[in-house]
């Protein structure tokens, strides 16, 4: 995806909002699909994760401050995951950092054979 910004004005009373691509990073290990979000100036309050048929979306809010005259932002990204155990996925906001775990389901975890002496 592209990190762009395209500006989008919603009506003319409405400051202009941009439109952004965060930079997320998407780690896998046995266990997990961990993904990292940076959500500079975003809430916990104004992040919002779902997950529904093998899709995440992560959507965001910054909104403007109009003492320091930065502009606000929506941040939108969506990724296909499959083999998700959606019961256990967590979310925590850290400092700006949107950490997500997505276990995998218990079918496509690696399992080790045990080898009986014959």
């Amino acid at each position: 995806m592209s990190n762009a910004i395209a500006t989008h004005d919603r009506n003319a009373t409405e400051p202009a909002r941009a439109w952004a691509t965060p930079p997320v990073d998407v780690y896998e290990n046995d266990e997990a699909f961990l993904v990292r979000a940076d959500l500079p100036g975003v809430t916990s309050e104004n992040v919002d994760v779902r997950f529904e048929q093998g899709n995440l979306r992560i959507e965001a809010k910054r909104p403007a401050d109009g003492s320091s005259g930065s502009r606000g932002f929506d941040f939108r990204r969506a990724f296909k995951l499959t083999g998700i155990d959606e019961t256990r996925i967590t979310a925590e906001m850290k400092d700006g950092v949107l950490s997500l775990t997505l276990p995998k389901a218990e079918s496509l975890r690696p399992r080790q054979i045990p080898v009986n002496a014959g």
